[in-house]
């Protein structure tokens, strides 16, 4: 498809809300301010150590005890400064913070709660590989948005199928935005001339088969027995062929059902 009739993010979040004649767009707005960090994020990424905010490391220590990047906390911040004043959040969980993130009260508060990790994988920063952005969008409990309370991080801990959009963005030769709104999963490649996502991959399924395959084996010791009679089976491959295997940092997101924002 020529790149000219490729329709933008925009344009997809438009015709999915046309199927639901009562949302508010609330949940396209903020998916859209989503691909605003991501697309600040991966130009921060693209100039590495030539840039303001490189790759070195910022030297404190985040939740998960890692040593932050100076780009993680760079990315964190352009996530929490482009979602929260919009007034779509009632509240932010992230990777890079040890507690939930408040809606300033010169905001307004709304209905949504964003959990993010902002740069996963910056560990790879330093051998020059693909990291990128992991983000979750889920309902704030009912009683945070009548009552204005502060979110707590009981309020972020509900079950996956509970999320009304996920997606993560990739930073390598070229960005990926996959996102689902619980109507299946799409691709959008990032258009450097138009500053735009564009839809590119429409219909994103897992194949049935596949020579190679990609996991962080370096948490092998911690798979439930399911997860790794699935991983050995892939190793051994079909019958006469091979498979093949890369690691890679980060994990997948959790691809919500499908409702109306």
């Amino acid at each position: 498809m020529p790149l000219s009739k490729r329709p933008t993010l925009t344009q997809y979040l438009i015709d999915q809300r046309r199927r639901f004649p009562g949302a508010s767009g609330e949940l396209n707005a903020l998916i859209l301010d989503v691909s605003i960090a991501c697309k600040a994020i991966a130009r921060a990424v693209a100039f590495g150590e030539l840039g303001a905010d490189s790759a070195s490391s910022g030297g404190a220590i985040n939740v998960q005890g890692e040593v932050q990047k100076r780009l993680d906390v760079v990315s964190n911040e352009m996530f929490v400064r482009q979602a929260e004043w919009s007034g779509h959040l009632a509240g932010m969980a992230s990777e890079e913070m040890e507690l939930p993130y408040q809606i300033p009260g010169e905001y307004p508060r709304g209905k949504y709660l964003l959990v993010f990790d902002p740069l996963d994988g910056s560990g790879n920063l330093d051998v020059d590989v693909t990291v990128g952005s992991i983000f979750s969008i889920l309902r704030a409990p009912d009683e945070v948005v009548s009552s204005g309370r502060d979110v707590v991080e009981a309020d972020f801990l509900q079950p996956g199928a509970r999320q009304v959009a996920a997606g993560y963005a990739l930073y390598g030769p070229s960005t990926m935005l996959v996102l689902s709104v619980g109507n299946g999963v799409v691709g959008f490649t990032l258009d450097p001339n138009l500053g735009e996502f564009k839809l590119t991959h429409p219909e994103l399924r897992v194949p049935e088969d596949a020579q190679e395959f990609a996991i962080n084996s370096s948490n092998s010791r911690f798979w439930e027995p399911p997860v790794k009679r699935y991983v050995d089976e892939c190793l051994a491959g079909a019958p006469g062929r091979a498979a093949r295997i890369s690691t890679c940092a980060g994990s997948p997101a959790w691809w919500p059902r499908r409702t109306a924002s």
